[in-house]
């Protein structure tokens, strides 16, 4: 079994930046792929980026693409989110998320963590 525990959300203004952080309690999830989803109120569960489990690989929602980078740390076994130039629209609660590969998905994974609250204030 393997535990994720986010961190890093908080209360910004549009354009501002914050750093998602995602701790794995498990040594072998640094061999499972990564990714982070978020969900707004009332919303689907929405794909935002993944990264392969060597970094190697990383994919992101068009809505993200240049403003949000994935990214990890093996020897940690974490895994970051830096989101800059936020939006209001990218209010949503985070989540991590762990599995065997690169998808949008979020079927695809086996392990979730908690989720932490981002609110991005106009």
């Amino acid at each position: 079994q393997v535990q994720l525990v986010e961190s890093g959300g908080g209360l910004v203004q549009a354009g501002g930046s914050l750093r998602l952080s995602c701790a794995a309690s498990a040594r072998t999830s640094s061999s499972y792929a990564m990714a982070w989803f978020r969900q707004a109120p009332g919303k689907e569960r929405e794909f935002v980026a993944t990264i392969s489990w060597n970094g190697g690989s990383a994919y992101y929602a068009d809505s993200v693409k240049g403003r949000f980078t994935i990214s990890r740390d093996n020897a940690k076994i974490t895994v970051y989110l830096q989101m800059n130039s936020l939006k209001p629209e990218d209010t949503a609660v985070y989540y991590c998320a762990a599995g065997g590969g690169v998808y949008s998905d979020y079927h695809r994974y086996w392990y979730w963590g908690q989720g932490t609250q981002v609110t991005v204030s106009s």
